[in-house]
């Protein structure tokens, strides 16, 4: 292992995994010893197995705040969404897995496609700083974007509130559906959330390193193989880069 990749990727001699909690496809419990379990917490162990080195999980319970502490030295690796804002400070690899993106309308609402949403009057429920949230930010020009803090709290102010869309995950939107008879999940995606592993800028190496390691994940089936361990719904290995 060249000796530049080990000093970026892990300074201190144990690489340091910046997980997203917020995220319930990609976390999806915790081991007894309270260190998160699943598919992301999954890749950044494979990764410290390949380097030699011990894993340290260092947990957010929001993308925001893990993408916020970048180049702080608080985590060597973090397992986040990719997107252009956060790019500015991390250098990602491609996607090793995704997730699509869509709208949810409540009963007897006249939105019938994604192209009916962005218009005036049109409020959309969205978690602040997600992902697709960044996306909207930069796409809708008409609708007014509702921002809460949490997935649960998007849901209850969409209900609350009388809202036009609520925006999410579709795995997620699937379950809202469910709790909200007649309510339907609009066709297709506006955006697929590409789960990406990054590293500080700067780190060369250790960006070429991870940009390898990823694809090599995902055409030896390593990423579809957690995908099945942990029985995840709605979470596809993304195409080769």
């Amino acid at each position: 292992m060249s000796p530049d990749v080990l000093s970026q990727l892990a300074p201190t001699g144990i690489l340091r995994a910046g997980i997203n909690m917020g995220n319930f496809l990609l976390v999806t419990g915790r081991s007894a010893s309270g260190d998160p379990e699943g598919v992301a917490p999954g890749m950044a162990r494979a990764i410290a197995e390949r380097l030699g080195l011990p894993i340290r999980y260092v947990p957010y319970p929001k993308p925001g705040e893990l993408a916020d502490a970048a180049g702080s030295g608080a985590w060597d690796i973090g397992l986040i969404g990719a997107e252009p804002q956060r790019a500015e400070k991390i250098a990602f690899t491609a996607a090793y897995a995704e997730i699509e993106a869509t709208y949810l309308v409540p009963p007897n609402s006249a939105i019938t496609s994604l192209a009916e949403v962005d218009r005036p009057g049109v409020r959309i429920a969205v978690t602040a700083r997600a992902v697709y949230d960044l996306w909207l930010d930069r796409n809708i020009r008409h609708a007014t974007l509702v921002r809460s803090d949490s997935l649960d709290r998007a849901c209850r102010i969409f209900v609350d509130d009388g809202l036009e869309v609520l925006a999410g995950l579709r795995p997620r939107l699937l379950a809202d559906a469910e709790a909200l008879p007649g309510s339907r999940i609009l066709s297709g995606g506006f955006t697929a959330v590409q789960q990406a592993i990054g590293t500080a800028r700067g780190n060369a190496a250790g960006a070429a390193f991870l940009q390898d390691f990823v694809e090599e994940a995902k055409a030896s089936g390593l990423v579809a193989r957690l995908i099945e361990q942990h029985k995840v719904r709605g979470l596809s290995v993304a195409s080769a880069a």
